[in-house]
C-alpha cells in the first residue's frame, strides 16, 4: 500500500524532478535515470524517463544534442530551453506552495 501511494505522488512530480536536474546543467538520459535513482522516492525506470524526455522535447521545454562519449558510442544530451526554464520556475513555485500548505496542515494535526 505505501509503495502505491509513493508511486502516485511520484507521478505528480516527476516532470519537475527532471526539469530540476536539467536546470542544474545538461545531462544525458541514463544520467537522469541514475540521478533520480539516487533518491529512492524518485527512482524511475528508463521506460518512464525516456518517454518523458521525448514529450519535453516535443513541447519545446528541452533540446538535445549528440556528443561524443569518452567511452562507448555518442550520447544524447538534454538541456532546458528558455521555455523550459520558465516551466521549471512555474512548476517549482507551484510545488513550494503545495508543499508549504501541506506542511502547515500536517503540523496542525500533530
Amino acid at each position: 500500500m505505501a509503495e502505491d501511494r509513493t508511486a502516485q505522488i511520484r507521478r505528480g512530480v516527476v516532470e519537475l524532478a527532471v526539469l530540476e536536474l536539467l536546470a542544474q546543467g545538461e545531462r544525458y538520459g541514463s544520467q537522469v535515470v541514475d540521478e533520480l535513482a539516487s533518491q529512492p522516492a524518485l527512482a524511475l525506470t528508463a521506460g518512464t524517463v525516456y518517454p518523458l524526455l521525448s514529450r519535453l522535447l516535443k513541447a519545446g521545454l528541452i533540446e538535445s544534442t549528440w556528443q561524443e562519449s569518452p567511452v562507448g558510442p555518442p550520447r544524447k544530451y538534454y538541456r532546458l530551453t528558455g521555455a523550459g526554464r520558465a516551466a521549471h520556475s512555474a512548476q517549482h513555485d507551484a510545488w513550494v506552495a503545495v508543499r508549504d500548505g501541506l506542511d502547515a496542515l500536517l503540523k496542525e494535526s500533530r
